[in-house]
This record gives C-alpha cells, structure tokens and sequence, in this order.
C-alpha cells in the first residue's frame, strides 16, 4: 500500500485547510485510516482516525470539534478538513494505514506516507 498526502500550506490562525490522502497498490479501502502529526521538535502523535465505512471516527482531544476526517473509498482517499486552525496546529502531517485499529491507534501502522507541511501563523 502507498499513501500520498497532499494539501498541506501556510494559513493564518482561524483559517481552515483540508488535507487529501490517496491509497493506491493494496486492500487499503478495508483498512483503518488516519492522520497524525509531529510539529516541531515533538513526538509524532495521533490527529483522527476512521473505519473502512466511516461510520466509525475518532479523534484527539486536542482536534476534537474543529478537524472533520471522511474517506472515499471509491476513490481511495481519505480528507481531514481543519477549521479554526491554531498556531499549535503547526506539525508535518501523515497519513496511515492499517488493517488493526489498535496497530493503527498507537502509531504503529504497518502503512504511512510522506508528510505534508502544514504551517499557521497568528
């Protein structure tokens, strides 16, 4: 499985951005997928995830209200729309992938792509 994440920028505090993964080269549409990200001089950690369907979502409590993650799996991506963006939203972003929520959950996905920037100012 390959990820590509795209959609990554430079917005000011209170703006919004949506970030787009696409999966190619395996059963990805099965998988659970998700978003997390190092800001700088961190640890990576965990953004949002969603089932296979999307009926199932989860998220940081740090993002909870203001990021909205969705998938499409007829076209093999997954988004997170991030509204009233905040200068500690400021963090590469990544996108996984893994056929084990827990694996997945703790950032241990078998699957990742490479980063997108994504920068806010005040």
């Amino acid at each position: 499985v390959q990820l590509q994440a795209s959609g990554g920028g430079l917005v000011q505090a209170g703006g919004s951005l949506r970030l787009s993964c696409v999966g190619s080269g395996g059963a990805h549409s099965s998988y659970v997928m998700g978003w997390f990200r190092q800001p700088p001089g961190k640890e990576r950690e965990f953004v949002a995830s969603i089932n296979w369907s999307g009926a199932w979502t989860y998220y940081a409590d740090p993002v909870k209200g203001r990021f909205t993650i969705s998938r499409d799996n007829g076209e093999n991506t997954i988004y997170l729309q991030m509204n009233n963006l905040k200068t500690e939203d400021t963090a590469v972003y990544y996108c996984a992938a893994d056929a084990n929520r827990e694996l997945l959950l703790r950032g241990h996905s078998d699957f990742w792509g490479p980063g997108t920037q994504v920068t806010v100012s005040s």
